[in-house]
């Protein structure tokens, strides 16, 4: 939760977040509401007119049988890329932090691309490292690989045009063979969550319970969320749900049932929250990750889906500054063994 601010200074600080161009949900005081489990801190810089310059949202969380802390700020920090004395003031208090609650170690992956050598070297002389290529897709915290899509001052029919055709067509053969969609509230989650299973045992991966989805919908609101399910033959066999953030669109989770994928559902959910996005004035619409590994995609069909949309594939930073290198290592050779143990019991018991 976040501590030691004051209701004005919280909207004052969702304000800035909300217009600044590399401000994400991801840094919001909703997503570390749902991260309940953590600590929230927020870091503020002022110019010299007390107006927002830079902010950053920490997540703290302590490491089970040790007095330490792992910190870590998802798409953080924000601020102009290159505006290196405020990154530096950010960092400062960050050092303070770590020092309050003896955290070992800061993560941050900011919105900023891989590709950007000034960044890196602001960081580096704040004393960070930057994260090689990625060995293992489980221990990243945000993706590094995402797609995105351009749809800033674009009518919905410039949009449309400018995916494949490929892409296209399968959007008008879902309408073609009879797939609605229907937007669903807070009381369908259930109904989302169980597709969400079928899609996680299928495609081998960790599905959240229907608690968290709850904790989503329920900390950014309905105006800001969006869940929509694609009904084929009185049935649903597809959905996606979706976060509205400033002029920013996320598509945050989506499945789908193993049967009538042939009547291409997903393809028309996306196309139906693209045009929310544009209904909102939004210059991006965010597809999130891709099993990536060092520009290797893992997931052919995934792969394909989202670059049908001709969303660009960007490469984001991940950096991390040691505190305590004891605590470092101990992190790096258990905490990642006990989080899969963890992560296969909860399995076991049907992901509860």
């Amino acid at each position: 939760m976040v501590t030691n601010m004051e209701q004005k200074d919280i909207k004052e600080y969702e304000d800035f977040l909300k217009k600044h161009y590399k401000g994400h949900y991801a840094q919001s005081e909703a997503w570390a509401n749902i991260k309940s489990d953590w600590k929230n801190e927020i870091i503020i810089v002022r110019d010299e007119n007390n107006k927002i310059k830079g902010t950053m949202s920490v997540l703290i969380r302590k490491l089970p049988y040790f007095k330490s802390t792992l910190m870590y700020a998802p798409r953080g920090p924000v601020c102009d890329i290159d505006d290196k004395e405020t990154f530096n003031k950010i960092m400062e208090e960050a050092n303070k932090l770590a020092k309050k609650y003896k955290s070992f170690m800061i993560k941050a992956d900011p919105d900023v691309l891989a590709s950007n050598e000034e960044y890196k070297e602001i960081a580096k002389k704040n004393g960070f490292k930057i994260s090689g290529p990625i060995k293992d897709i489980t221990r990243i915290m945000q993706p590094r690989f995402v797609f995105r899509l351009d749809i800033k001052n674009k009518t919905a029919d410039e949009v449309f045009f400018s995916f494949q055709s490929k892409t296209r067509y399968n959007i008008r053969l879902a309408t073609k063979k009879g797939v609605t969609i229907r937007e669903g509230t807070r009381e369908d989650l259930k109904e989302f969550q169980e597709i969400m299973e079928i899609t996680g045992e299928r495609d081998d991966f960790f599905i959240r319970n229907q608690e968290y989805f709850e904790k989503i919908y329920d900390s950014f609101g309905k105006e800001n969320i969006k869940l929509l399910f694609a009904d084929y033959e009185g049935k649903a066999i597809a959905c996606a749900l979706n976060i509205l953030y400033g002029d920013k669109e996320w598509y945050l989770y989506g499945g789908s049932l193993n049967e009538h994928r042939n009547v291409m559902p997903n393809y028309l959910i996306q196309w139906e929250m693209i045009q929310w996005a544009i209904e909102n004035k939004c210059t991006t619409y965010d597809f999130r990750g891709i099993c990536m590994q060092d520009f290797e995609h893992k997931n052919e069909g995934l792969y394909r889906f989202k670059k049908g949309f001709n969303a660009d594939l960007l490469e984001f930073i991940e950096m991390y500054k040691v505190y305590n290198k004891f605590m470092y290592f101990i992190f790096e050779h258990c905490a990642y063994f006990y989080r899969d143990m963890r992560l296969k019991i909860r399995k076991i018991f049907n992901r509860k």
